[in-house]
């Protein structure tokens, strides 16, 4: 398969075409993983796949099969918000985000984690993107969360919504819109039923740190599996 260097800069319009919730999955993983773990960028089928279903840093986790992530990135691909490209003897894949939705950097970082993690407060979205992209201040995010939520009609439209506020929450939460309108009585409605037992702050730091364990364990799984693939050994498994 040859590789695509100069991806089409043609835009996304996400009122014609909503993302489904697969396709955000697969979208927000590769973005992620750019710049989380760049040696091992672009990324192999099934390290993409583990990234998808991690169980932390994710909301909701997600269990996707390896079929419905490949039927994801040929969507995306025609969408031109992936490409594949070659590196060794696998097909890897790596996004076209910023280019096809024609947002900036700051945007698009924003708009990762939000797929990749749900609805999130300016603080929150700060700190956890921290390791994506290093934002000067909170207002700094409520500035190009407001970019993208007054986004014009000729751009595509609005890309994120700012939430009502939650039953006993401090701060509003935003919510991305690349798979369509939010159902936000079904947001506060879960809400109010999570739990409560541990602070904001320290869910925040036990999620990093196990987001850091499992990019240094995407990153070895992916430097075996070219290791198998230079020495022609099958992988574990498939003997």
């Amino acid at each position: 398969m040859t590789a695509d260097h100069n991806p089409t800069p043609r835009t996304h319009d996400v009122r014609q075409r909503p993302l489904s919730p697969a396709e955000a999955r697969v979208l927000g993983t590769l973005m992620e993983k750019a710049r989380t773990v760049p040696d091992s960028y672009p990324l192999t089928l099934n390290t993409l796949v583990t990234g998808c279903n991690q169980k932390s840093s994710r909301e909701p986790v997600m269990q996707l099969p390896e079929g419905l992530v490949i039927e994801a990135l040929e969507s995306l691909r025609q969408l031109h918000l992936v490409f594949e490209t070659s590196g060794g003897r696998a097909t890897r894949y790596e996004h076209n985000f910023l280019r096809a939705v024609g947002v900036p950097e700051q945007s698009a970082v924003l708009l990762g984690m939000l797929m990749l993690r749900g609805p999130q407060t300016a603080g929150e979205l700060r700190l956890n993107t921290e390791r994506w992209y290093r934002f000067l201040d909170i207002a700094s995010v409520d500035a190009f969360l407001e970019e993208l939520q007054d986004r014009s009609a000729e751009k595509g439209g609005a890309l994120v919504v700012k939430l009502p506020r939650a039953p006993g929450a401090r701060e509003q939460r935003w919510a991305h819109l690349l798979c369509g309108p939010v159902d936000t009585a079904a947001l506060q409605t879960a809400s109010a039923f999570a739990g409560a037992s541990a602070t904001e702050d320290d869910v925040i730091l036990l999620t990093r740190r196990i987001a850091r364990l499992e990019d240094t364990v995407a990153l070895l799984q992916d430097q075996l599996q070219n290791l198998h693939e230079q020495l022609g050994l099958s992988q574990p498994g498939q003997d």
